[in-house]
């Protein structure tokens, strides 16, 4: 006796799977979060991805963007209309900006550096055995500390280092 198909069964109910989940991680996947804000309010979600790029300026295929020699001759690369050219302006405005160090230091760690250079100078085998290093680091780890002292904070390391100077003697 043969199976009937598939299509011809009546259609049950599945009461294991989540629809709201299902409906909510399919719309997660066609449209993906875009992390540069210029490019996302941009976006259109009735174009393909290469459409939005197209009309941003942008380069969908790398390969395609940059023309290529065949056997002497260059291929002409089609001049194309961008619609929207403020996106690149915003991205270059943005590449151009200058990238502020975030890095810091810790008021504990600056005051250990503080210590370490007012007591021994240069003298970094000294500061390894000095009671202040609780963490027993090494000479080059203490040698590592000061550097990141001196470009995290270079107006308060020259501050220091002027103020330890003896004061210069009056001439009269």
């Amino acid at each position: 006796m043969p199976k009937t198909k598939r299509g011809a069964q009546r259609k049950k109910f599945d009461y294991t799977r989540d629809r709201k989940k299902l409906k909510r991680k399919l719309k997660k996947k066609n449209n993906p979060r875009i992390e540069s804000a210029q490019i996302r309010n941009a976006w259109s979600n009735k174009k393909s991805t290469a459409g939005n790029l197209r009309d941003m300026g942008l380069a969908f295929d790398p390969n395609r963007s940059i023309p290529f020699q065949i056997d002497g001759a260059t291929e002409k690369k089609r001049v194309r209309l961008v619609k929207k050219p403020y996106v690149i302006s915003q991205l270059e405005d943005e590449a151009n900006r200058p990238i502020k160090n975030a890095k810091t230091l810790s008021t504990d760690l600056i005051e250990y550096v503080q210590h370490m250079i007012r007591h021994h100078k240069d003298n970094y085998k000294a500061m390894a055995r000095d009671e202040k290093n609780y963490y027993q680091d090494t000479p080059k780890q203490i040698k590592r500390k000061i550097n990141d002292y001196m470009h995290c904070h270079p107006d308060q390391y020259k501050a220091f280092v002027s103020s330890l100077a003896p004061p210069e003697p009056m001439v009269q």
